[in-house]
């Protein structure tokens, strides 16, 4: 089975990487590109023209808020891939998160960077503890199991579109995990590879970006509790 595949990629500031990302791609599987520019102060945008993306401008700051840029202007498709511009992910093995929902097994495949020790070891130590305090207080709260909140994931449009996505930043990926077991979308996690991102992270990557990100993942998970 052949299906429409969209990609997004939310990218700041990340002329260094985003070529290698959309070189990467196995574009003769995909249906669209769509690298969304988050204010960038650099040639992110001419970058990613350069190497095959259509770009789309979304001025408003945050993971999120370019993430919901991106599904605006999605183009019908089946399955819509969320990938980072760091080239920290190996985007080739996209096809790997799309086999199980392109076989309607799962709606939901999420790109696990805890399950393989060398991919582990790459994450910065505080990336490493928050995701595990994170994926615990899930498991408490909502009786499922993850491993990671890791941005590499695909998920069925249609499923998509129901989950209603509406955080427009560091709690982006939280939402849609606890979104998609509140519910009931079929879900798995697979193994990636991960390595050490290209330049300095935005967030992980300082003492100011990790306090915003941690707590404000910490109370998306209790704000889906109590609602």
């Amino acid at each position: 089975m052949v299906s429409r595949i969209s990609i997004i990629i939310p990218a700041y500031n990340e002329e260094s990487s985003i070529g290698l990302v959309l070189d990467a791609l196995p574009k003769e599987q995909i249906h669209e590109i769509i690298v969304v520019d988050n204010g960038s102060t650099d040639a992110t945008a001419r970058v990613a023209t350069e190497h095959g993306a259509r770009v789309v401008k979304e001025p408003r700051k945050g993971y999120g808020s370019a993430c919901l840029k991106g599904m605006a202007e999605l183009d019908s498709p089946e399955i819509v891939v969320f990938v980072d511009g760091d080239f920290s992910d190996y985007p080739e093995e996209i096809v790997s998160l799309v086999e199980p929902i392109e076989r309607d097994e799962q709606d939901f495949v999420l790109g696990s960077r805890m399950i393989l020790p060398e991919s582990r070891a790459a994450l910065l130590p505080q990336a490493r503890y928050g995701n595990r305090l994170a994926v615990f207080l899930i498991k408490l709260f909502f009786r499922h199991t993850f491993t990671d909140l890791g941005p590499f994931r695909a998920i069925r449009y249609s499923s998509l579109l129901a989950i209603g996505m509406q955080d427009t930043n560091f709690g982006w990926t939280v939402e849609m995990q606890i979104k998609a077991v509140k519910n009931g979308l079929r879900i798995q996690e697979v193994p990636v590879k991960y390595r050490e991102r290209v330049g300095v992270s935005k967030i992980t990557g300082t003492v100011s970006g990790t306090f915003k990100a941690g707590t404000k993942i910490i109370y998306t998970i209790f704000k889906y509790l109590l609602t």
